[in-house]
């Protein structure tokens, strides 16, 4: 049985994005598939929110695009990490760790509720 998918959290769909684009840039399908494949199916992207999260990103400064020809032979616009993205990504990262490590904590404590 697969897994199954889930809703992203509030705010999460941002780090994801930046991660996807940390090694190389993509345009806006190589990131929602990378992400997909990454999360083993869990997370799949609206396009609506993946391209919102694109552009609101690109206008703080944390991406910058560029058109391009895709794999396929069409004009994609490919999206990289600036740098003030990549000290975005270090800083969401570590509050995304903080945050799984306690609520795992609070999941698998022994004390009565």
């Amino acid at each position: 049985m697969g897994r199954r998918q889930m809703n992203l959290l509030q705010g999460t769909l941002d780090v994801l994005v930046l991660r996807a684009l940390s090694a190389e840039s993509r345009h806006g399908y190589e990131v929602a598939a990378w992400i997909r494949s990454t999360t083993d199916g869990t997370f799949e992207i609206e396009d609506g929110a993946l391209y919102t999260s694109l552009h609101r990103m690109e206008k703080r400064g944390w991406l910058q695009s560029s058109w391009g020809v895709s794999d396929t032979n069409r004009r994609a616009k490919y999206y990289a990490l600036t740098p003030a993205g990549r000290v975005e990504l270090n800083r969401a990262s570590g509050d995304w760790a903080r945050y799984a490590e306690a609520v795992f904590k609070v999941l698998e404590s022994d004390q009565e509720a």
